[in-house]
């Protein structure tokens, strides 16, 4: 009879489940839904794979990888010559994990003892109604995990409850892709969410909390990690590896990350310290990533020049190691709506001095002379 038990044992429960308990492991969750880069149909961030990746590798912590129907998953688009992507594109294992996905279904909560749920706008689609998932997290929250998600990642947290029917954010502090971060950079996909993240979390009961549009906010609450955008990435796994009893190991920042850290120092109100580090270190900042936050910090500003003034510095931030056009005419726009005209006017001109009878710098210095 017992060995008819332990045989019918063995059927039913799946050979992953059987695998000892892997305290040292975090499962990182990722959609399936992606096609053709991101074209035809969303996936997952691949930026956010490889840093956390990397962060968890060199603090002893093993990785695997799971989306709801296992098997080979698909990136959005991204840069595969960026040194965090390149440095996991060159690890045959990692790699292999991606091509192979595990199936959330088969997995236990029980082996894991962090559950990181990756962003990217498939995140929305096929990680909230799969049951299997809601009820992983469950069960790894429940169990002492730590659990964390980023960008569009939280997604996947907003419809989990736990055994009493609360909701899992209900009263605690999160974060994640924000309306306004949403309305500038979801437009082809958001209309077919099924909520606005934002609203979801909030509805659920989530004490939400954000930074300025795509600057890097991590939110901790006790073992629930959430980040805001791609950017908070290094930080919401650095967290992780905290939220395990670890001290994160000393490493490099990249250059993503020496670029977010200037704007936040000038953000701080030190615009010279912020503007020196770069002098001395272009290279090592993403200017353009610079250039790129200020132009859309400045588009979403509106009639908000609160909001647009540091903007303006951040684009001025990026100025002398950018040649684009559109950039100096942000700034010069930025410069009018703030009222200076004697700052914008050159600005336009050198523009029209370069490219005689570009439409858009013509009718921005009339605006000027108007």
């Amino acid at each position: 009879m017992l060995r008819m038990l332990l045989a019918a044992v063995l059927t039913a429960v799946p050979l992953t489940a059987l695998s000892a308990p892997a305290p040292d492991t975090v499962l990182m969750i990722v959609s399936g839904e992606g096609r053709d880069a991101g074209k035809t149909r969303p996936g997952y961030e691949f930026d956010e794979v490889s840093q956390a990746w990397l962060i968890f590798k060199a603090n002893g912590l093993a990785v695997d990888v799971a989306s709801p129907q296992g098997g080979p998953v698909e990136a959005d688009k991204y840069n595969p010559e960026e040194p965090f992507n390149a440095q996991l594109l060159a690890d045959a294992d990692a790699m292999a994990r991606l091509a192979n996905t595990l199936k959330i279904a088969d997995l236990r909560a029980a082996d894991y003892a962090a559950v990181y749920v990756v962003g990217g706008k498939g995140a929305m689609f096929d990680l909230p109604r799969h049951i299997p998932l809601q009820t992983l997290i469950a069960d790894a929250w429940q169990g002492g995990a730590v659990v964390a998600a980023v960008c569009h990642g939280p997604a996947a947290l907003a419809p989990v409850k736990l055994m009493d029917g609360t909701a899992l954010v209900d009263g605690r502090n999160v974060t994640g892709f924000t309306n306004e971060e949403e309305a500038l950079f979801g437009k082809k996909w958001a209309k077919e969410f099924p909520w606005l993240l934002e609203d979801a979390l909030r509805e659920r009961g989530g004490q939400w909390s954000e930074a300025p549009l795509m600057m890097p906010h991590v939110v901790t609450d006790g073992r629930l990690v959430t980040g805001q955008n791609p950017y908070s990435t290094p930080g919401v796994a650095e967290a992780i590896v905290r939220a395990l009893g670890r001290t994160p190991v000393a490493r490099t920042p990249g250059r993503d990350e020496k670029a977010m850290a200037v704007v936040a120092q000038l953000r701080r109100g030190d615009a010279n310290g912020a503007a020196a580090a770069v002098k001395q270190d272009p290279a090592g900042h993403h200017v353009e990533l610079i250039g790129m936050l200020g132009f859309y910090q400045a588009k979403a500003a509106g009639d908000d020049l609160a909001a647009l003034r540091p903007a303006l510095q951040t684009m001025e931030l990026a100025l002398p190691y950018m040649t684009e056009p559109q950039l100096k005419l942000a700034i010069a726009d930025a410069h009018l709506r703030l009222g200076n005209r004697d700052q914008a006017r050159p600005l336009v001109q050198s523009v029209l001095d370069a490219s005689p009878g570009m439409e858009q710098a013509v009718n921005l210095l009339k605006r000027i002379d108007g």
